[in-house]
């Protein structure tokens, strides 16, 4: 029992690991992942910049999409210190105390994006299935309370699985398989009993992968049934392309997500370049592909960026 006091005493820092196998690469590494970065920071505030100065975007959609845009942006500012830090500097420590604070942000911001997704479902489902009564039922306070409501339910689901991995002594390896702190990643690292902290993991995949895809899925179904039962095939057509920016993205979100979870429960023996490469792609390709399927299918958020380019040339005279 001391032993494992002391161990746990020691353990003050985790060892984060870049690319295996590619180590002498990293610098060459870092510069798409950089671009990558780039373009995430810079999509995702022009989205933001866009929503707030374009007066005709100040509507429901575009309030839930900035909530997306500004999820996407906490997404990336989470992960970017430390993996372009190991990147450029092979800087591999991280205090336990920061790596705890950043497996809360990163898990935090991970089901926010969930759940913000989940709420624009129902936004469309209100939009096209009661279009008479959308800005009544959708109102700003509403989508403000909606918005405090995601926010508590994230920080309530992650909090837990916080608390109960804190408790536990790391008397394993400190290396993390990841140049960021997942909590599938650092559960392996633990010495005890780690049946609680399984079966709550099991039961949030069940809330967030599981629950909030069935729910978007219920959504469109009963937006199909309304539009086949009623409308004509232009007018289909052109529901579901309303509809396929928001499809986009929910794909965007959950292949990768299932992806990762399936690859740290079921093939534990696999190589650990798979393991860094599919959850660099669940953590870097929705933030960094959301600004992009807007931008590209949606005409007023286009316009709206015109008019913001426009605004910002005049004034540069």
């Amino acid at each position: 029992m001391s032993q494992v006091t002391n161990t746990t005493q020691e353990a003050i820092y985790f060892i984060l690991t870049g690319i295996p196998g590619f180590e002498a690469s990293h610098v060459w590494i870092s510069i798409p992942v950089c671009c990558l970065y780039t373009i995430s920071i810079m999509g995702n505030t022009t989205i933001l910049t866009v929503i707030r100065t374009e007066p005709s975007l100040h509507q429901p959609m575009y309030l839930f999409l900035s909530m997306l845009a500004l999820t996407d942006l906490g997404l990336t500012l989470t992960t970017l210190p430390t993996v372009m830090q190991l990147l450029w500097f092979n800087v591999r420590r991280i205090s336990s105390e920061a790596c705890f604070a950043q497996f809360f942000f990163l898990h935090g911001f991970s089901f926010m994006e969930s759940s913000v997704l989940l709420a624009m479902s129902v936004d469309r489902y209100v939009a096209i299935c009661c279009p008479l009564h959308y800005a009544s039922i959708l109102t700003n306070e509403v989508i403000g309370r909606i918005g405090l409501a995601i926010i508590c339910r994230c920080v309530l689901a992650v909090l837990p699985s916080l608390f109960l991995l804190k408790r536990l002594p790391f008397c394993h390896s400190h290396l993390l398989s990841h140049s960021y702190c997942l909590h599938q990643d650092m559960i392996r690292l633990v010495c005890a009993d780690i049946r609680l902290n399984s079966w709550y993991g099991f039961a949030l995949a069940l809330l967030i992968i599981i629950m909030d895809p069935l729910l978007i899925v219920i959504s469109y179904t009963l937006i199909l049934k309304n539009i086949l039962g009623t409308a004509t095939w232009a007018e289909r057509l052109r529901v579901l392309n309303n509809c396929l920016s928001h499809i986009l993205a929910v794909l965007v979100l959950y292949i990768p997500m299932v992806g990762v979870s399936m690859t740290h429960r079921f093939a534990k023996h696999a190589s650990p370049l798979v393991h860094v490469i599919m959850a660099n792609i669940y953590l870097l390709v929705p933030p960094v592909m959301n600004p992009i399927i807007y931008s590209v299918k949606n005409k007023q958020i286009q316009r709206g960026m015109l008019n913001f380019l426009s605004l910002k040339n005049m004034h540069s005279r």
